[in-house]
């Protein structure tokens, strides 16, 4: 596999997706806007379209539309008397339906395909290049403001008693989603980036219990399915980004198998322990 240019580029390109989505999915799960990636997937369509159309970067246009979609989700939901998810909806079908028209306007349907469900054959080295750069954005946003994001996702009222800039924040973790969205298409796809945001993440929360641990638990689950999916797509001849959210999906199932074991011997230990702790409150009460 690594005598080929183009799996090596897609390899490294896997080991920075399995990183960023994970690490971004983590603060979206956590306010419960996990479909979010999915809607910004959808928004990204209209940039890939302008792309093409004007025969400039899809990547970049993929970008300028993603983060003012983000936006415009983040300013929507928090003016309109929708709700988040009609909110979400509405940008899924208009983003969609605008990439799909201007797509076929400038005809160019079938290179939407490897921009939808990924296409590791179409990598290059430039691509890898502005994946780089995004990539260590992101990470580096998240190193940055984890703690007040957190703090954000955890209770936004506590948030702004505490007077953090609960909008701007709420932006920032939106436009981050955004950014890891356009980094993760040209290898998974548009419509399935956001499993890797989300499963990974729903994989560390049956093992862990902390929130940086579930963090760093998810984004080492991110990884592995990542590479892996993309050595099996190379060595199988299968699509690379339904091949990753298939492996993903399995270590969430050995992870919710795990957690209960887990859980269990906690109760088991937790009521053998119980009895002796009582005898002894009752021998230094006597």
């Amino acid at each position: 596999m690594l005598s080929y240019e183009f799996m090596r580029i897609a390899l490294v390109m896997a080991v920075l997706i399995g990183l960023t989505a994970p690490a971004v999915g983590t603060f979206v799960v956590q306010r419960r806007l996990s479909l979010l990636g999915d809607g910004i997937g959808h928004i990204a369509l209209t940039g890939i379209g302008l792309g093409l159309l004007t025969s400039t970067s899809p990547t970049l246009g993929a970008l300028a539309v993603s983060v003012l979609g983000a936006i415009a989700i983040e300013v929507l939901r928090a003016r309109s008397r929708s709700g988040a998810d009609v909110v979400l909806a509405l940008l899924f079908y208009g983003g969609l339906a605008g990439g799909v028209v201007l797509t076929n306007a400038q005809g160019g349907g079938a290179n939407l395909q490897s921009y939808l469900f990924g296409s590791i054959s179409s990598v290059q080295a430039s691509d890898l290049y502005v994946v780089a750069g995004l990539a260590v954005a992101v990470l580096g946003i998240v190193a940055l403001f984890g703690r007040e994001m957190f703090l954000l996702c955890q209770d936004e009222d506590v948030a702004r008693t505490a007077g953090l800039p609960v909008r701007f924040l709420s932006v920032l973790i939106a436009v981050t989603a955004a950014v890891t969205v356009v980094i993760a298409m040209r290898a998974i796809g548009l419509l399935l980036v956001s499993a890797l945001m989300v499963v990974p993440v729903a994989a560390a929360q049956q093992l862990t219990r902390g929130f940086r641990s579930t963090m760093l638990l998810a984004m080492g689950t991110g990884v592995l399915s990542a590479v892996t999916g993309l050595a099996g797509s190379f060595q199988y001849d299968l699509p690379p980004g339904p091949s990753i959210v298939l492996l993903a999906l399995a270590v969430f199932v050995a992870a919710v198998l795990a957690g209960a074991v887990l859980r269990r011997r906690r109760t088991v230990t937790a009521a053998a322990v119980r009895p002796s702790v009582e005898a002894e409150a009752e021998v230094a009460g006597g």
